[in-house]
């Protein structure tokens, strides 16, 4: 389904700013009776299965997405207010004075709730910002104002709603409505984070749950053994030799002092930077019902010297959700809990904000990030979840970069994961980056295998692409190991290269399609992310006996590289003294530096861990599986010397990343 009426392509081409639409006034509403197209029938429409038109009874749950006004202006002031250079640097807005230069007027908003509560909708939520109109109405309601025909479909094995022809609003309301968010239900934002090696785990599965209820934790899952406590402790001598490393079994999971110790923040700790007096804000679709236990428990247990204090995690959740069997919330339990274990992590002095969306939804999800930025109730935001860039309609993209934009001017930062599947290519036949990392007022973060040693020092780093055979017989099969997963990155095709990537990003990056147009790369920088030499995170899950128990594992995925980084910024923060903002400008003047480790270091040879796991997820009583995993097999993105499109400028470098980040200008 297209939203606007160019193309996405078009978009791309004509600037930087590709998505953010121009907004008349309505000097002349109400004088013309003709429609203004918004969307057609998404094309996956004519490939998936038609159950049927659905019952005009039917509840809709929408929300009118609404265009910025003087939208070049808010471009331009983003920019200045995040460029060193720039004499307006760090003079941030605060919400209040946003909302009166760039947000949609009252006269504006007003013209559009009485068109809606005319035509027969209720209006239920329209932010300080202005930023959409949430309502409700049954679906002959809907039909009949946005004169479409709204259908059920079976997409990927789930059953979702869609526009069954084009929709529109009247001719007036054309240049303030830029979308409407939820008629197209299959557009819905995924975890990144990898545990086990099924889609269904890392996606969400499916839930038996209703609306109005959220399901159980998922069944327990467990590393099997035997397992490192550091990279390299123990090796895997009697399997066969694939590589020439000594194949050493991975870690279990890394703890938060192995992981500050590699990284080299741990001294910074010890001196009193911990990020303390900062906020970092976490946005996941649902909420845990555990979450605050098992998060101090798992710092009690694993980093004593640093608990997770009560007044340290506050929660916002909205008091029903919706989409359960769409969306699997029990998927995004554990996402929520690697997101919080994981800034507390790098951060264990700073507050941590949890904010968990009515369901995953991209205009769920929005509506989400917009609290926090409306609200400045964070100074970092870290969020783990993405889409291949050509899965989002135009109108979600418009919707999250006018939040992006904002939270640019008000000095926020927003950071995020920037996908497990690399380019894209061999998940959907298309060369493409994932959104909203991929967007340029962002900072999309990738991620590597990190060999963590025995005193907690930095082994070595390589770009996560994880390669994959399996034992059978005694031999290792495929050989030589498939590509399985690893860090997002690439080109986009949807935005131009920003200023602070030239001269930093390759020029056969940036304009890797050929098309005479220089584009914007990902990712931006990069840190532990391959869960085959991952992060350790304890959970509340459902046991074989029903109980539902506190348990680790080992998890991975971008979802652990994007809130590690977050908390490292929160700690640059406190040494900059306030809010470092939109970080890229900054990011990228240290390209080179010694700020950061370049994660190429001339490392040619394949090296492999070796990683035994329960049949059943649990125990050895069905058996287990033993694998061997490469580490940088990265498909068709590469790390090489300098920037490169699986780990962006590299990885922070200790204090020196936190000194040089958080200097004064």
């Amino acid at each position: 389904m297209k939203a606007l009426t160019r193309s996405k392509a078009g978009l791309a081409v004509t600037s930087c700013l590709a998505l953010t639409l121009a907004t008349p006034g309505l000097a002349h509403a109400g004088s013309s009776p003709s429609r203004h197209v918004l969307g057609h029938a998404p094309t996956w429409t004519s490939r998936a299965h038609h159950v049927g038109r659905l019952s005009g009874a039917t509840q809709q749950d929408l929300s009118f997405v609404l265009n910025l006004r003087d939208a070049s202006g808010a471009e331009a002031l983003a920019d200045a207010v995040s460029t060193p250079t720039s004499a307006q640097y760090g003079h941030y807005l605060t919400a209040a004075q946003w909302r009166a230069r760039f947000a949609p007027s009252d006269a504006q908003v007003r013209a559009v709730s009485d068109w809606l509560r005319s035509s027969g909708f209720r209006v239920v939520e329209v932010p300080a910002n202005h930023r959409y109109i949430r309502v409700t109405a049954s679906t002959a309601t809907t039909e009949k104002a946005l004169a479409t025909r709204l259908d059920a479909f079976v997409k990927d094995g789930h059953d979702v709603t869609a526009p069954a022809a084009e929709y529109s609003v009247p001719e007036a309301l054309a240049g303030v409505v830029a979308a409407v968010g939820g008629l197209d239900t299959s557009q819905r934002q995924v975890p990144l984070h990898t545990t086990p090696d099924t889609t269904e785990q890392r996606a969400g599965a499916s839930s038996s749950a209703s609306d109005e209820l959220l399901p159980p934790p998922d069944p327990v899952f467990r590393n099997g053994r035997p397992c490192s406590s550091y990279y390299g402790e123990k090796l895997a001598t009697g399997v066969p030799q694939l590589v020439t490393n000594p194949q050493p079994y991975a870690p279990c999971g890394y703890k938060p002092a192995q992981v500050r110790g590699a990284y080299g923040t741990q001294s910074a700790l010890s001196g009193g930077l911990d990020g303390k007096g900062g906020t970092v804000a976490i946005v996941d679709a649902y909420a845990s019902a555990y979450i605050a236990q098992d998060a101090a428990t798992y710092a009690r247990r694993n980093d004593p010297g640093n608990p997770l204090r009560s007044d340290q995690l506050r929660q916002i959740v909205p008091r029903s959700f919706t989409h359960a069997k769409l969306c699997g919330p029990s998927g995004w339990y554990g996402e929520e809990t690697l997101d919080v274990e994981a800034v507390h992590a790098t951060a264990p002095g700073a507050k941590i904000l949890y904010v968990g969306a009515r369901s995953c939804l991209d205009s769920d999800i929005n509506a989400a990030v917009n609290t926090i930025v409306d609200n400045q109730l964070a100074q970092v935001v870290s969020n783990s979840y993405g889409e291949p860039d050509d899965a989002v309609l135009a109108a979600d993209l418009v919707a999250q970069h006018e939040t992006f934009l904002q939270a640019a001017a008000e000095g926020i930062s927003m950071v995020f994961s920037s996908g497990d599947d690399g380019d894209e290519i061999l998940n959907t036949g298309t060369r493409q980056t994932d959104s909203p990392a991929s967007d340029p007022k962002v900072t999309a973060v990738g991620g590597t295998s990190l060999a963590v040693t025995k005193s907690n020092g930095y082994g070595f780093e390589q770009g996560w692409g994880t390669g994959k055979s399996t034992l059978v017989d005694g031999a290792w099969t495929p050989v030589p190991p498939a590509y399985l997963y690893g860090g997002g990155g690439g080109t986009s095709r949807l935005y131009r290269e920003p200023a602070y990537q030239k001269g930093v990003v390759p020029d056969q990056l940036a304009g890797y399609f050929g098309d005479g147009t220089m584009h914007r790369v990902v990712p931006d920088v990069a840190m532990v992310g391959d869960p085959n030499t991952g992060f350790l995170v304890g959970q509340s899950q459902t046991f074989p006996d029903g109980s539902i128990r506190y348990s680790e594992y080992r998890i991975g995925g971008t979802s652990l590289s994007s809130p590690l980084f977050a908390g490292v910024v929160a700690v640059a923060n406190q040494v900059h003294g306030s809010s470092l903002g939109f970080l890229n400008p900054r990011l990228y003047a240290l390209a080179g530096s010694s700020a950061l480790r370049d994660v190429d270091h001339g490392r040619r040879v394949t090296d492999a861990v070796v990683r035994v796991d329960f049949v059943n997820g649990f125990d050895a009583a069905d058996g287990t599986v033993t694998s061997l995993r490469t580490l940088n097999q990265t498909g068709t993105i590469f790390t090489r010397p300098g920037y490169d499109d699986v780990t962006g400028v590299g990885s922070p470098h200790g204090t020196a990343f936190l000194t040089a980040l958080g200097a004064r200008h």
